[in-house]
């Protein structure tokens, strides 16, 4: 017997979930209270299901530090599945991020933090305010610039080097001003309990600046993090804050889901960014470069654990591979996640682990490091096979991601 453990064995580890509606930020909650009742809920946001769309994640944010009741529906991008007609029929753009307030639907993610701003007052400054207009200039001037290196091929080493020099220039300026700052961030709040929280200054930068923080390190070997000081303290605050963490992407997840979003990303090759490009995809990760927090290994294990057993057949369903095979070395890599032995199966089947392993989505299926040390376990039993099959991520679409298999997450 290669006494790996059974789905019946693996459900005795129990976890007690938390409370989605009144407890830490989320991304499986439909509804959001904060100690309200839901006759209190107004406001309705219209979110992308994989929780992939930056614009989405800024209003989720914003209702989130506010800590004002809210309905969540979730939509798909165009680039993972088919929007849904009856959002076609509400919003006839598709766009999101929207919110509906009393029947009235407003869209454009600065349009919705100014109305939302009306309603319940600022979050620190208020967008439209005379103190902002130059942090959401430089915002969208980083954005800019950080598209023009990650989404353009360069022609040769000088054309990359100019555009690799007008990021860091811009990226520089960001850098300067939270050097600054006395608080660590752009725009500080002061939440209910007193402490000092983002306010939208900073929630309208954290969006793409984890997005760029993932994608330069993994197509350009360029560590944001180790470069900017303050940068690093900034995203370091935000990590350590539930309603964000609740929000955040992981590497591997934004290397892959930015793509088909962006019209393609570019790697340069050199050695920094083939070492670390190689640790987001097997699943080892980045450390602290990723999150820098303290955590509890066995606890976010669990989580992972839990997350897997709840969609089992589906996961079994959708997995292109030889299923007897997949749903033993799954068994394998869930042993090893809680147990730290390694149980080798009969029926190893590595690609059909590594279909999984690149499709796990942050925070869309669990926290990251939850998804880290899923990643790592797939990858532990993954390695013992013999067979060199590659699994392609597809790079102009990600129909691969296709949710409606899994509809009720």
């Amino acid at each position: 017997m290669n006494e790996i453990l059974t789905w019946e064995d693996l459900n005795e580890y129990e976890f007690e979930d938390f409370d989605r509606v009144n407890g830490i930020n989320n991304s499986y909650a439909n509804l959001r209270l904060f100690g309200h009742t839901e006759s209190d809920v107004i406001v309705t946001l219209y979110r992308d299901r994989h929780s992939w769309c930056p614009y989405c994640q800024k209003i989720w944010l914003w209702l989130e530090y506010k800590r004002i009741p809210y309905r969540v529906k979730k939509i798909n991008m165009f680039c993972y599945g088919k929007k849904e007609s009856w959002f076609l029929d509400k919003v006839k753009s598709g766009k999101l991020p929207a919110i509906e307030f009393k029947g009235h639907v407003i869209t454009e993610s600065d349009e919705i933090l100014a109305f939302l701003e009306n309603e319940f007052g600022a979050l620190g400054s208020f967008i439209t305010s005379s103190e902002l207009i130059k942090i959401r200039e430089l915002e969208r001037e980083i954005f800019r610039s950080w598209c023009n290196w990650l989404c353009r091929e360069g022609f040769n080493l000088i054309d990359n080097s100019f555009r690799k020099n007008r990021f860091k220039e811009s990226i520089s300026k960001f850098d300067e001003i939270l050097r600054r700052s006395q608080s660590g961030f752009v725009d500080p709040s002061k939440s209910n309990s007193g402490e000092i929280e983002p306010g939208v200054g900073d929630i309208i930068f954290i969006p793409y600046m984890e997005r760029i923080n993932a994608s330069l390190i993994y197509y350009k070997g360029f560590n944001l993090r180790s470069n900017y000081r303050f940068v690093d303290k900034w995203l370091t605050l935000f990590e350590r804050t539930s309603a964000y963490s609740g929000t955040q992407g992981d590497f591997h997840t934004h290397s892959h889901d930015l793509p088909p979003q962006m019209g393609g990303c570019y790697k340069e090759k050199n050695a920094q960014q083939i070492s670390f490009s190689k640790l987001i995809d097997t699943g080892k990760g980045l450390g602290k470069y990723e999150l820098n927090k303290n955590y509890d290994s066995k606890y976010f294990a669990k989580i992972a654990l839990k997350r897997v057993i709840k969609h089992k057949e589906n996961l079994l369903k959708v997995n292109p591979y030889d299923k007897e095979s997949f749903d033993e070395s799954l068994r394998s890599a869930l042993t090893y996640l809680i147990t730290g032995e390694v149980r080798i199966p009969e029926k190893l089947s590595g690609i059909s682990l590594r279909y999984l392993k690149n499709r796990i989505s942050v925070p869309r299926d669990m926290p990251i490091i939850s998804a880290r040390l899923l990643r790592q376990s797939l990858n532990k039993i993954e390695l013992l096979s013999d067979s060199n099959e590659r699994d392609e991520i597809p790079q102009s679409h990600r129909y691969d991601q296709d949710p409606r298999n899994f509809i009720q997450d």
